[in-house]
């Protein structure tokens, strides 16, 4: 049908009795519009991306049932509930951010969903197997910034242990490329324009039950001190530079 159109819409240029230039441009311009209005039909391929390791790779900080269930069931789940609350509607063309700029006016289960979906793909890449250490460049930015690392873990492990019932703890930058901690409730992330404080998250730690339960019940505490074995501070350090980029 398109092709069709596209080719009546060619021989009408050419019965104007225009110059070959004229014509060419002319054209050109509408492949460049057709370009331009299928693009912008077409969906956001959101996928659900393979764990970055295998199951039992974070023992003994995190067991392997823990891990299999908390990521082929429960960031599974968030994934298609995802996918299903957006499929046919306006939203499946926007991206992640554009729906957190928005999320205020949107449905409980895009809220919901999609914060668990994203936020569970940064909370698994910001983990490996024995953690990744830091650079000199970055450890020294942390401790002009919280005074020592050790400062830092203190603050970022009492954004978890305060965040009543279930959410997330996070390490984020600001507008000015400063780090700041904060926590969320349930699936809301600090990209979200309902978030307390707004930034670009660059560690991310789930504190719901699920995350630690079978391994830990109801002792969070000693999850959150496990967790900072795990950490994978490279791709932390390449978030915090992108996202320095991006805001300059």
């Amino acid at each position: 049908m398109k092709k069709t159109l596209f080719a009546a819409f060619t021989m009408t240029i050419f019965s104007l009795g225009l110059g070959a230039q004229e014509i060419t441009t002319i054209i050109n311009q509408q492949k460049q519009k057709t370009m331009e209005t299928n693009k912008n039909n077409s969906a956001v391929n959101h996928q659900f991306k393979p764990l970055p390791y295998a199951y039992d790779a974070l023992e003994p900080y995190i067991d392997k049932m823990t891990m299999e269930i908390h990521y082929s069931r429960h960031h599974k789940a968030y994934f298609d509930n995802f996918i299903k609350a957006i499929n046919g509607t306006p939203l499946e063309k926007m991206s992640m951010n554009e729906l957190f700029e928005n999320m205020s006016t949107l449905p409980a289960a895009v809220r919901n969903n999609g914060g668990g979906y994203y936020n569970h793909e940064l909370f698994w890449e910001n983990m490996a197997p024995g953690g990744v250490g830091m650079t000199e460049r970055f450890e020294k930015m942390l401790k002009q910034q919280f005074g020592s690392v050790e400062k830092l873990k203190e603050e970022f492990a009492n954004a978890g242990l305060t965040r009543f019932g279930s959410g997330w703890a996070w390490l984020n930058v600001d507008e000015k490329g400063n780090l700041f901690l904060s926590s969320t409730p349930n699936q809301d992330n600090p990209l979200m324009d309902v978030a307390e404080k707004r930034g670009t998250p660059v560690l991310a730690m789930d504190v719901w039950e699920h995350a630690y339960y079978l391994k830990y019940q109801n002792k969070r505490v000693d999850y959150i001190n496990a967790f900072w074995n795990i950490i994978n501070w490279k791709v932390v350090e390449e978030r915090y530079d992108e996202a320095v980029v991006k805001n300059k």
